[in-house]
Parts: C-alpha cells; structure tokens; sequence
C-alpha cells in the first residue's frame, strides 16, 4: 500500500539511525552495526548546531523525517533514511540532559536552556513504504542539491541505484537530476575503487578520501590508455573497468595517485591530474615512472614535454619586451647600463640560437 504521506510524531526511542547510511562509509555499514557504534560515527557531523536550533525552535514540522518500517535487530523497527543527523543530534542532547554525555561541550549545550516541550516526545516524521520510493528525493538532495554527500558517498549511491534497482545510466540521471556522463564516470569510478581493493597488494587506504581525484583522472586520455578503461562503457562492460592484461598497470597507478605505506603519491593535488594524464601519454615520461624507484612528478612532467607552454610563455614575453624597447633604445646609445643589458641580452640570444640552428639561419636571412 502506497504511503499517504501524511506527518505523524512519536518519542525519541521509537527512532532508529540507519545502519546503512551511505555517509557512514561502506567500511562501517550494514544491518548488524548498533545504533551506539552509529552515534559514535556520526558525532563530528556538525550535530552541535543542530541541537541549539532544536533548543531555539523546537523541532518543525515541515522538516520531519522520513522513516520505512522494516527488520532491524531482529524487529521491526521505525528506520530513519532522511534525517539521520536530525535524530542523532536529538539523541545526544537528550543523552546530555539525561546525564549520559560526557562530552563537556554536550553538557554545556544542554545547560545552556531546558528542552521545548514535547521536543524529545513528539517528533515528526512521515511514513513511507520502502527506500526506493523517495531514491529520487535522496538522490537530488544529496547527489546534485544542497546537502550534498561526499564524492566517494555519491558514488556509492549512483551504484546501488544501477546495481540493486538495475536502472540504466539515463534512468538515474532522471532520478537525481544530473547529466548520463557525470553518471557514468561515477559508477566507472566506484567500480574501480572496488577492483582496487580486490588487488593484492594494492593499498586504497587513501582512495576515498581522494575519490574526486580518481573520478577527475578518468576523464584523461591518458589514464584511460594506460589502464584500458572503456569510459563510455555500459555497466556489464565496466563492472570490472581494468582487464586482467593491465593489473600491474593498475598497482603503478594506485601508488603514483595515492601512494601506499613506503611511497608518497607523486601527484599531490587534483590541479596535478591533468597533467598527470599527459605524463601516461608520453612514452619517456611513462618509462621514467616504471623504471624509478621513488619518481618525481615535475621529472616526469618535462620528459612528457609539460613545461614546452611555459617556455614559449617566457619567450614570447622577452620577445614583446624587446619589440616595445626598440622604438625608444635609440634614445639611450650613449648609456653604460642599457649597453650592458644589450651584451647580456645577446649573449642568451646566441646561446639559444644555437639550440635551434634552423631558426639561426631564418634570423640571419632577415638580419642580413
């Protein structure tokens, strides 16, 4: 029977925290994960300001909670599957007030002000049939709206929706408001992050922490080359995006955009990944990285020919310095300093003639 949508209250002990909250991270999730060890992973979630707006406003009505009523610890339970940080924060300020918190910043909260009435008795909160019934609210909110989830927590979402529910990517992009290449670059992403672990020896320590760092290098054709990844593949096509003949390519890529216990990552930042995917482009840049030891990213950089725009930055900057001197230099023959800057500025020019001699000769020509 399909939800009426309408808002009912209950106490706070009716109301469970959701064990499966993808913004948990899939390392602490799942059915059999208490509501205590829930709490205690949720407590740096900025819970704090919601609290003292709880104690300002009491608790609205239009931002009630969304619950499904299904098995939790071998009952039936009144789930929370939107509102999660709502219902902690309420838990840990009634914990305080109860004298149960021992978090001094808790305490000082709750002896900040007495509770409104009926905060911790009746709570709002809206019924509905299964999770899949609001996916299209949660995608939106926490995938392309406002309260938006982590990188990795999206990524996570986007799958289960193609996985569990078997949409396609057109279908979740009508879901959650996006576009299909955004869609697809994050499930391909997710499914990497997944094959990655799935390696011996390969260390993800770091990977979801920097999960935007692996999405952002999917889109260079240089990691899309090196690891063989077909990046407008379908779900069945990239389930497993790496194939078995490029693993050990997979194990350099995970240590050079990661790193792992003995290594440092050589790309640092996400401004890096760019040219990080030129670098897998250059076939000397690229044997560089598999020969060295301990490789550094701006060597690599030089040998993939990464600093050949700013050389002919600088170049044409000393050209257009020494176009605009020509019309007055005249006005200066006699002065000592503007000679000694010419001699020098004729020195370097020879010196890099030199390492052009087609050029020299076209200079000559006109010169002469």
């Amino acid at each position: 029977m399909a939800s009426d949508r309408i808002i009912q209250y209950t106490n706070l002990d009716s109301l469970y925290l959701d064990p499966e909250n993808p913004r948990m991270g899939r390392e602490h999730t799942g059915k059999d994960v208490k509501q205590s060890r829930v709490l205690e992973l949720m407590k740096d979630w900025a819970l704090e300001e919601l609290a003292v707006s709880f104690l300002e406003s009491g608790f609205w009505p239009q931002e009630a909670l969304i619950v499904i009523d299904e098995e939790l610890y071998d009952k039936k339970r009144l789930v929370v599957i939107e509102g999660n940080r709502r219902l902690a924060a309420l838990k840990l300020l009634n914990a305080a007030y109860e004298g149960k918190n021992k978090s001094p910043k808790w305490n000082e909260i709750a002896e900040s002000r007495r509770p409104p009435k009926n905060l911790f008795s009746e709570i709002p909160y809206i019924k509905v049939d299964s999770k899949q019934e609001v996916e299209a609210f949660l995608g939106f909110r926490h995938v392309t709206g406002i309260k938006e989830w982590k990188p990795a927590e999206k990524a996570e979402y986007i799958a289960h929706l193609i996985e569990d529910r078997k949409m396609s990517y057109e279908h979740v992009t009508g879901k959650i408001g996006s576009r299909v290449p955004v869609v697809r670059q994050n499930y391909i992403s997710y499914r990497l992050l997944l094959q990655m672990e799935d390696e011996e020896g390969i260390s993800t320590e770091n990977v979801e922490k920097k999960f935007s760092v692996l999405y952002l290098s999917l889109r260079t054709v240089g990691v899309q080359k090196y690891l063989d990844i077909d990046i407008k593949g379908s779900p069945n096509q990239v389930f497993r995006p790496v194939p078995k003949s490029k693993l050990k390519a997979l194990a350099n890529f995970a240590v050079w955009l990661f790193g792992n216990n003995e290594k440092r990552p050589i790309v640092r930042e996400s401004r890096e990944v760019d040219n990080f995917g030129k670098i897998l482009e250059s076939k000397k840049a690229l044997e560089y990285l598999e020969r060295s030891d301990s490789p550094n990213f701006e060597t690599a950089h030089r040998l993939a020919g990464g600093d050949e725009p700013e050389l002919i930055r600088l170049i044409d900057k000393a050209a257009d310095n020494i176009e605009a001197s020509l019309s007055r230099a005249h006005l200066y023959a006699e002065s000592k300093k503007l000679q000694d800057a010419i001699y020098r500025l004729g020195l370097d020019t020879g010196q890099i003639l030199k390492l052009f001699p087609d050029v020299r000769e076209k200079v000559r020509g006109k010169v002469d």
